[in-house]
């Protein structure tokens, strides 16, 4: 599998953190989507999910807790 993106690259990190929060949101649009599925490594974007997923779950709990 070919890991670059249209310009010869690999996708930078502030295109894979995009695309983890354009998914979260449902707002991804299908050029982006057709890139990460078709260049992006897998492993990145399930970390940064991941991450992503932790970030918003303490945020949750923090804003729960601090509300209560």
């Amino acid at each position: 599998v070919d890991n670059t993106t249209e310009n010869g690259k690999a996708p930078t990190l502030w295109q894979v953190v995009m695309s983890v929060l354009a998914t979260a949101t449902e707002v991804q649009n299908r050029k982006n989507r057709e890139r990460d599925f078709i260049h992006g490594n897998p492993m990145v974007f399930i970390i940064a999910r991941l991450i992503f997923t932790v970030l918003f779950v303490v945020t949750i709990v923090s804003v729960v807790y601090l509300v209560l």
